[in-house]
């Protein structure tokens, strides 16, 4: 069926053409005389037994944008009609396997960037659907986001592996889309693009999920639980981090491999003083320590601490020691210097620092010191000041204490430890890392008859201004507080207990 709209006859200048190539990222070679093997970061695929027209094909789409009218006559010139069919099953196939990249044109621009691209970004069919009515209500998904990749505009949804590319003059629609909307209607905005333009690219917008559904008043988004409880960034960071076949790379790929060399198992010393910190007895804690199923059922988040009895240099070296000491150092197979530490790290690399911020602890001077986990000491960082006050304040009132905390053990990761060899799961990685020292700190803190409490958030900024470190290069991602366990513990705040557990 047709609409008044879709018979209009616009001028050459205003019509549009849809083209198609091979990703750019992929590489053809010949396995024969009639075989070829497409090669992309996403995978790969073999092309075997075609004929010379679907050859001459395959080798215009690698060489740049064609018709599909231009493809079928460079094929049936060589395979006659018989072998046009053969062709649209290979074509198939080449979008199938998201080898293809679809992009529309104003007619007369042949030689101009396309005003908007289909772009395969991971592994999935790349296939535009159907062009939209044009008065049919369209809007952009308030999951859509936007990003400058290679010099290009790219617009994504989470979980896609499709992503659209826009030029200036189509970038015109995203902020028109942002409430409901028609084809039509944007085809009317001021130096806005033909209606069939429009229609064209927002069927490229539909294949790669940026558009919404539902229609005004209705809208799944904003209106049913399971979407409205997901900001933006929030879907996109899971769907990019748990959908391996929305990106390109996934794991240990080693991107930055050929560009930069890994970084060493220790961060440079700081500059100021030094502590050196007792070892603990590990041999006779064996024997001395409470099983380890009632240290797990004792377990919980303290927020109070003894104010009359602070937390000991021996004891804060104790807990480091158990938790987070580095027990040896070796070289990995790709060359990497990895370690070894009491609770699990991923490929072994050990990218987390622990900064203890000291307000009281006796036989240790307050400031934030660096622990040293290959020397087991401490090394001082900078001597308490209003940056130093500033994390204090907030770890208190995050941790609804009533006073300020005797230890704010900062942790923070060196990115480059991680980011050089893991691609998309890097932060993640880093986050799960973080989780896995919590428990440990947990579990020891508890076996001393410390008070630890995990936060659940902290200023990464805040930390910087404090160590001034590089934002960029080693950042906060967790804190706890930790200190001397009062006799009593409160019994306001945290998880209710029948009685208090020792």
């Amino acid at each position: 069926m047709t609409t008044a709209l879709d018979e209009i006859h616009l001028p050459a200048a205003a019509r549009t053409v849809r083209r198609l190539r091979l990703r750019p990222d992929g590489a053809l070679a010949p396995l024969g005389p009639r075989a070829v093997r497409l090669t992309a970061p996403v995978g790969a695929l073999s092309l075997p037994d075609l004929a010379p027209g679907a050859m001459e094909a395959v080798a215009a789409l690698a060489a740049g944008e064609q018709t599909e009218e231009e493809l079928a006559a460079l094929v049936a010139a060589r395979d006659g009609d018989a072998g046009l069919l053969r062709w649209q099953l290979t074509r198939r196939r080449l979008g199938t396997a998201g080898m293809l990249e679809h992009s529309v044109h104003l007619a007369g621009e042949a030689a101009e960037e396309p005003l908007a691209r289909l772009r395969p970004v991971g592994r999935g069919a790349a296939e535009p659907g159907p062009t939209p009515d044009p008065t049919g209500q369209v809007k952009l998904s308030r999951f859509a986001s936007a990003s400058v990749e290679g010099g290009a505009l790219l617009v994504r949804a989470p979980g896609s592996p499709l992503a659209v590319q826009l030029t200036t003059r189509a970038a015109g629609l995203l902020a028109a889309l942002a409430g409901w909307t028609s084809p039509a209607a944007l085809a009317q905005l001021p130096g806005g693009l033909p209606l069939d333009a429009v229609r064209q690219t927002l069927r490229l917008f539909a294949a790669a999920g940026l558009l919404a559904y539902g229609s005004p008043g209705a809208e799944p988004e904003a209106e049913e639980q399971r979407f409205a409880q997901w900001t933006a960034a929030d879907l996109a960071f899971h769907s990019r981090t748990r959908r391996p076949t929305s990106v390109a790379g996934y794991g240990g790929t080693y991107r930055f491999g050929d560009r930069f060399a890994p970084e060493p198992a220790s961060p440079a010393p700081f500059a100021g003083r030094k502590v050196a910190l007792p070892v603990p007895d590990l041999d006779e804690l064996v024997r001395t320590d409470r099983p380890f199923t009632e240290v797990l059922e004792q377990r919980r988040s303290v927020r109070d601490h003894d104010e009359r009895a602070p937390i000991t240099l021996e004891q804060l070296g104790e807990l480091l020691h158990r938790s987070a000491r580095r027990r040896q150092t070796f070289t990995g197979g790709d060359g990497q210097e990895l370690a070894d530490r009491p609770y699990p790290s991923g490929g072994a690399v050990h990218e987390l620092e622990l900064y203890p911020l000291v307000t009281s602890c006796t036989g240790l001077e307050p400031g934030l010191w660096h622990y040293a986990t290959d020397r087991h000491e401490l090394e001082l960082v900078s001597e308490p000041s209003a940056a130093t006050a500033q994390l204090v304040k907030s770890a208190r009132e995050s941790s609804l204490m009533q006073t300020d905390p005797q230890v704010v053990l900062l942790v923070t990761a060196r990115f480059g430890r991680v980011m050089w060899k893991y691609e998309t799961v890097a932060y993640p990685l880093i986050l799960k890392h973080v989780g896995a020292l919590y428990q440990t700190l947990y579990l020891v803190g508890t076996a001393m008859d410390l008070a630890v409490c995990g936060l659940g958030g902290g200023d990464a900024a805040d930390f910087a201004a404090a160590s001034g470190l590089d934002y960029f290069t080693e950042g906060s991602v967790g804190e706890l507080v930790i200190g001397s366990r009062p006799p009593t513990l409160r019994q306001d705040v945290g998880v209710p207990r029948r009685e208090a557990r020792r």
